[in-house]
């Protein structure tokens, strides 16, 4: 009985000597939990506290908190502080969440600093950058943020015309007499594929063609064989892929698959599908000002301007790059933040890996977009 007594004491004063140590001392993660509590307590002392503190009350979306803080608060209302980090109009900004936070002096005196600010969003697509570089004020023993503020566009009124072409599908129905009859699906073809070896795994990029006379809603699913017949791994695009195609379009894609080699690879089976989708080539996005940035920091930037008067809330990019001999050698993306006013250029920069950026010689983009309607 002495025994069980004596390992009980132990457990107890262990469990009490690691609460007080957690209490004193907690970890990273921990904090990171918390929400920074331990930032929002400590007073900004410094430039860096005080971005530190701004960048954890945005993360919160304290926004009241975050907006009071700003040494130039009378420059801008609230609304408007928070309409610049998450959008006016919905888009992925708008329901991002931030995932972390980099703070990095770049320049400081006894009364004035420059710190940068980088927040990593994260959505349903991925992670998205958005650095700032902000002054810091000193006003008394403390130091206030000074927020860039950058108002979002307003389009002016205007009439748009629209001249774009539509399709509309009628199915049968259950009381029509047309027997088995129906729409026929469309024809697409595949008109290019190269398997790479790439980041510890196997990529396959390629070309698919809407080789029909009506759009077509597309995917393709790959499925890698070994020499024996039997399958390694099936995988399809999900991104990776312009899925709407009109009539005579193309759209690149890329699937990868992780933790396979190609020498493991004897053959690859290719499976395009295609439905039959109502569809319109409005809106109307034209990428303008390409430009092919060499590395360090290879990609491909330029703008997106929407024609059309509708807004556009998800705008994806998609880009295509060849060779000097004209063969494909890799397909990139990128998914825009920020929804699309009408005739209002939003910035895009599409990341190339540094090895086939220096063979590129060619490129092609594309625009892909989702809108809830009108603007009006």
């Amino acid at each position: 009985m002495s025994n069980g007594r004596l390992l009980a004491i132990v457990i107890t004063v262990a469990t009490v000597a690691l609460i007080v140590v957690g209490t004193l001392r907690p970890i990273p993660s921990a904090i990171d939990m918390a929400g920074s509590r331990t930032n929002l307590l400590r007073p900004p002392s410094s430039p860096q506290a005080a971005v530190e503190i701004l960048a954890a009350e945005i993360g919160r979306r304290a926004w009241e908190r975050a907006y009071s803080s700003l040494v130039n608060k009378s420059e801008f209302t609230e609304l408007e502080f928070v309409r610049d980090l998450t959008g006016t109009y919905p888009s992925l900004r708008m329901y991002a969440t931030l995932d972390s936070f980099d703070v990095r002096p770049l320049h400081s005196s006894s009364e004035e600093a420059q710190v940068q600010l980088k927040m990593r969003w994260s959505s349903v697509v991925g992670v998205f950058l958005d650095t700032r570089n902000l002054r810091v004020l000193r006003t008394g023993n403390c130091w206030e943020v000074m927020w860039p503020i950058v108002k979002e566009p307003r389009v002016p009124p205007q009439v748009i015309p629209v001249t774009y072409l539509r399709w509309d599908v009628i199915y049968r129905g259950p009381e029509d007499d047309w027997g088995s009859q129906d729409v026929e699906a469309p024809h697409v073809r595949i008109v290019d594929m190269h398997p790479v070896d790439r980041s510890g795994g196997v990529v396959i990029m390629g070309e698919l063609l809407n080789e029909d006379v009506v759009p077509a809603y597309v995917t393709v699913k790959a499925t890698l064989l070994a020499k024996n017949g039997s399958a390694i791994a099936t995988e399809d695009t999900f991104d990776k892929i312009a899925h709407i195609l009109l009539p005579k379009q193309v759209t690149p894609f890329l699937i990868a698959f992780q933790n396979v080699e190609l020498s493991q690879v004897d053959n690859i089976h290719m499976e395009p599908t295609a439905s039959l989708v109502a569809a319109s080539a409005d809106p109307v996005i034209g990428i303008e000002d390409q430009h092919l940035n060499p590395v360090p920091g290879a990609s491909l930037s330029g703008k997106l301007v929407n024609h059309s008067g509708q807004v556009v809330n998800v705008a994806h990019v998609l880009g295509t790059f060849y060779d000097k001999n004209g063969q494909l050698v890799w397909v990139a993306d990128q998914y825009v933040d920020r929804a699309l006013l009408p005739q209002t250029p939003v910035p895009f920069v599409m990341s190339l890996p540094a090895d086939i950026a220096r063979s590129v010689n060619a490129q092609r983009a594309i625009a892909t977009t989702f809108g809830s309607g009108r603007f009006q």
